[in-house]
């Protein structure tokens, strides 16, 4: 299974980078992993809201491959504990996911055709964060999630 981190966007800002980097590096220990930033459309300025959300779902969908487990980071979706979210991934492990696919929509959110498509809606937090540091966060829940399936000390509860 293959992990993939989607997002809209530009490149890691500086000061997210490093953290960034460091829990990807860590959930490699446990499956491939890979970022996969995605531009904001050229005219994006000259969109609407719902137009731009629109673009973006198309380019995303177009990205998507038929078999591609998508868990759409969203703020109506599932709050989940870092106990239930390697339980999740685990059981995508069992059910022989090939890709897990969690993307962190646009400014605005995303598509309705994209949120119809989502396997999964996974809200990190009802508290609002930049796109840059739900980033850092997604890494390491992830990671810390790895470890709590292996056992390992990396989580304390």
């Amino acid at each position: 299974m293959k992990l993939q981190f989607w997002t809209i966007g530009k490149a890691h800002e500086p000061y997210v980078k490093a953290g960034i980097e460091m829990f990807t590096k860590r959930v490699a220990n446990y499956y491939p992993v890979e970022w996969n930033i995605i531009a904001t459309p050229k005219n994006a300025a000259t969109l609407s809201e719902a137009g731009l959300k629109k673009k973006e779902g198309e380019i995303i969908l177009q990205l998507l491959q038929k078999e591609d487990y998508l868990v759409l980071l969203d703020e109506r979706g599932k709050q989940l504990t870092s106990e239930d979210v390697a339980a999740f991934i685990q059981l995508r492990g069992n059910e022989s996911a090939k890709n897990i696919i969690f993307l962190i929509g646009g400014a605005y959110g995303v598509s309705e055709e994209l949120m119809q498509r989502a396997n999964y809606k996974w809200c990190l937090s009802p508290l609002v964060f930049p796109h840059q540091l739900v980033r850092l966060i997604l890494a390491e829940q992830v990671y810390r999630a790895c470890s709590i399936n292996r056992n390992e000390k990396y989580h304390h509860s």
